[in-house]
């Protein structure tokens, strides 16, 4: 992630989220979204890890969870950095 924090435009498209069934790290994320009311759409990746391509080719890794925001051009993957991503940027402190 850069140190310089991207600001969402008045209009906002839904952020997408790349993750797994049952995955903690991936329900940290999601209940963030859902706290701050971020739309977004979920795209459930490949459980073996080889052959998560999707999420490869939008976030230049395999891992999950991964979120993709269009309003900020920001791509990044770990749930800890996505959550501070989406406080720093969609809280009530953006």
């Amino acid at each position: 992630m850069s140190t310089t924090q991207a600001t969402p435009t008045e209009t906002t498209e839904p952020l997408t989220l790349y993750r797994l069934q049952a995955c903690p790290f991936c329900e940290r994320v999601v209940r963030r979204l859902d706290e701050l009311d971020i739309d977004y759409e979920s795209r459930f990746v490949e459980p073996l890890h080889s052959k998560r391509d999707a999420v490869k080719r939008a976030c230049g890794k395999r891992t999950v969870p991964a979120i993709v925001d269009p309003n900020t051009g920001v791509t990044m993957a770990e749930s800890a950095n996505i959550v501070e991503y989406l406080d720093g940027t969609y809280g009530e402190q953006a």
